[in-house]
């Protein structure tokens, strides 16, 4: 379990294929803090710590999670958004985050306001999931609030220190990101599905 409060932004130093598999390599502040069998959200994505050699470490992606989510498109170079699994007992200070991600979003609109900044998602609901107003979504990881929810798409107002704290400073009208909806929602949405 997750809070979606991102504790630090980690470099991809390596990738390296094996079979379906695909093993990365992450560079951290926080890795002498890390160790073997340890769970790490990357981008809102749980992953297992499997070797911690210096200030680097390495997970392992299945197919299932390289089919589900962006991991597949991080390149050497790119900065990831970092969560360690919360403990017993601290404040939890964003929302219940599994590290499960439901889906690939879009980001479709990003607009500066006043030292803030409002980005646009949208996602194919096909598979379910819905926002509320004023309910959580996890986007790349990070908790949030959802401002606007419609349809297919829903926006959100990220602060500037989220902003400069995570890999929100990097995305762009196109880029493709991790979401995981809201886990008391989607148990709603089930319930209501199964008495339809």
């Amino acid at each position: 379990m997750f809070t979606g409060i991102i504790e630090d932004l980690g470099v991809v130093t390596n990738l390296k294929k094996e079979q379906d598999n695909l093993h990365l390599t992450i560079q951290s502040n926080i890795t002498s803090e890390l160790k073997i069998d340890q769970s790490v959200a990357h981008n809102g994505i749980c992953l297992t710590v499997v070797a911690v050699l210096g200030d680097n470490y390495t997970v392992t992606a299945i197919k299932e999670t390289i089919d589900k989510t962006n991991i597949g498109d991080l390149q050497v170079g790119d900065i990831v958004n970092l969560e360690r699994a919360m403990k017993l007992g601290d404040r939890l200070d964003g929302h219940i985050v599994q590290g499960h991600v439901d889906q690939i979003g879009t980001c479709e609109r990003i607009k500066e306001e006043n030292g803030s900044w409002f980005f646009t998602f949208s996602y194919d609901q096909s598979s379910g999931n819905v926002t509320i107003e004023k309910g959580s979504a996890t986007v790349n990881g990070v908790s949030l609030t959802v401002v606007n929810s419609e349809k297919n798409k829903f926006s959100v107002a990220i602060i500037p220190y989220t902003y400069e704290h995570t890999n929100f400073k990097n995305l762009h009208v196109g880029s493709k990101i991790n979401l995981e909806f809201d886990v008391l929602g989607k148990y709603i949405q089930k319930l209501y599905e199964a008495r339809l």
